[in-house]
């Protein structure tokens, strides 16, 4: 079964809205059974051809708002960086399953931690473009894990036209899974098409990868995209029952 590159569902009524802004994609080939048994009960690794895929992801949160409420322009906008995984469940959903979240606003970060039971962690973070290139920059605080961190520079390059059905598969990704202290649960997201670019990949210094329990890549990646961003909303977790 190949990736919609477009959302299954829309969300009427959004539990959150955001926009996520020049996003970085950073993807490695890894062997499903050396991260199956970093997934929440429920889930395995999603496949494409024989192999999962562990992705970096850097990029700006931009204006976090409640439901249908307006963004909040500083405690809502923040930089990011992601170490995740991919995922399927029994019902079909597939879903990426965040194994780090390192941001640079320490109350998203509590409420995230509390609220989601999602692995937010409080960095030093910057964003910084010049011409065409974007440097990320990220140093982790707190909770725990002080060295972590990572230094990401990208060549920004053509928009692609017709990404292929790998590049669907590690960015069209509608939902997350995540566990909950009553079982785990999909939470649903609905933005337009990725606009993708190439990019290069000239600077990759980190330790993100490994402080969160993955394998540390042993090859180049396989993958590097960039994208200007997309509006997001987000809706509200689906127990997974009956798994």
């Amino acid at each position: 079964m190949t990736v919609s590159p477009d959302a299954p569902v829309g969300i009427r009524f959004p539990l959150l809205t955001q926009q996520w802004l020049d996003l970085t994609f950073i993807h490695w080939a890894v062997e499903p059974a050396t991260v199956a048994h970093l997934l929440p009960t429920g889930t395995v690794p999603d496949i494409h051809e024989g192999t999962t895929y562990v992705g970096l992801v850097a990029f700006r949160m931009h204006k976090v708002g409640w439901f249908r409420l307006p963004g909040v322009p500083y405690l809502g906008s923040f930089p990011e960086t992601n170490v995740r995984l991919y995922s399927v469940d029994t019902h079909g959903r597939r879903g990426v399953v965040f194994r780090s979240m390192d941001a640079a606003r320490l109350i998203p970060v509590v409420m995230g931690r509390i609220g989601f039971h999602l692995p937010y962690l409080w960095s030093r973070m910057g964003v910084r473009a010049a011409d065409d290139t974007v440097t990320y920059t990220s140093s982790r605080r707190w909770p725990g894990g002080r060295g972590a961190y990572s230094r990401v520079t990208v060549r920004t390059g053509e928009r692609i036209d017709e990404p292929t059905e790998l590049e669907h598969f590690l960015t069209a990704r509608w939902g997350m899974h995540n566990p909950l202290a009553s079982g785990a649960a999909y939470l649903p997201n609905h933005h337009p098409r990725w606009p993708l670019h190439r990019a290069e990949l000239i600077t990759c210094e980190e330790n993100l990868l490994t402080a969160a329990g993955v394998p540390a890549p042993s090859t180049a990646p396989v993958s590097v995209l960039y994208s200007p961003g997309v509006p997001v909303r987000l809706g509200r977790p689906v127990r997974l029952i009956g798994l």
